[in-house]
């Protein structure tokens, strides 16, 4: 059975690629692919994509579609909470993370990879506010290595001018640049530490943005959008940091408040049955 046979029997996937597609014909983006030949045309790999707004995944996701693929993305599980979030998760073959199980996604990963299926990860793990590479993550090097799969590292550069944490929203219709670059497949090397191969990911991918960066057009100074490093008012890497600290600490707070009031309704009930 061909690839385009294969991508056309999961209705639900197709019609978000339709979705997709519309979208950014309505927004009028200029999007511009380079190494789409990089993907694998079949079997597994692991797609690691920078991550700087809340819609790079969409232009990431166009470019493997053009290669005939599909991506499989991990996302946080929190969207479980929306009905229609759990619907589309559980038939797109999409991967919920939950930070508390993470070894359950870990597998559930390796399961699509072992299918033969293209596995999105942002190493990052969270949005760079600074929108220079965060530190990353072991994970999508170690179950490449598990999986015998090679990584993808891809690069997005201007999606976050639409929708990013500390910017003003623009998702209509923009007409704005978005550059998306696919880098040369690699193996992980399994006899080396994971922390050491997962520096080699983040040094590629490195090199591949100031690439992009350099080959995307003027950064105008003071820009949101724009990094320190080009003359623009996102916040320094040291800066981000302190702001992602703070959020992060106000996110566990709100999560350890809901868990405490999930708890306290589950107990309501076998307290009104014992009386």
């Amino acid at each position: 059975m061909s690839s385009g046979a294969r991508r056309h029997r999961e209705p639900v996937y197709r019609t978000l690629e339709i979705i997709a597609n519309t979208l950014v014909r309505a927004q009028g983006l200029d999007l511009h692919f380079t190494g789409v030949q990089n993907i694998p045309e079949t079997g597994g790999a692991v797609l690691c994509v920078n991550h700087t707004g809340y819609v790079d995944f969409i232009p990431a996701a166009l470019g493997v579609q053009r290669a005939g693929r599909r991506t499989r993305f991990l996302i946080k599980s929190e969207v479980m909470d929306v009905a229609i979030m759990r619907f589309l998760v559980n038939h797109t073959m999409t991967v919920p993370v939950d930070r508390s199980r993470g070894a359950d996604a870990y597998r559930a990963a390796l399961g699509r990879l072992r299918d033969g299926h293209i596995v999105a990860v942002y190493p990052e793990a969270t949005i760079s506010r600074s929108f220079e590479l965060k530190e990353f993550k072991s994970g999508a090097v170690r179950m490449a290595a598990e999986a015998g799969v090679p990584i993808v590292p891809a690069i997005v550069w201007g999606a976050h001018r639409q929708w990013t944490k500390g910017g003003a929203r623009n998702m209509g219709r923009s007409r704005l640049p978005v550059h998306v670059r696919y880098g040369l497949p690699f193996t992980v090397d399994a006899a080396e530490e994971p922390e050491r191969e997962t520096l080699r990911l983040r040094d590629t991918m490195n090199s591949m943005l100031l690439e992009v960066q350099d080959a995307y057009g003027p950064h105008p100074a003071g820009e949101f959008w724009v990094p320190s490093r080009l003359g623009g008012s996102a916040p320094t890497p040291p800066e981000a940091a302190v702001i992602e600290a703070d959020e992060a600490l106000r996110k566990a707070e709100a999560r350890a408040r809901k868990a405490a009031r999930r708890q306290r309704e589950t107990a309501q009930p076998r307290d009104r049955g014992n009386r």
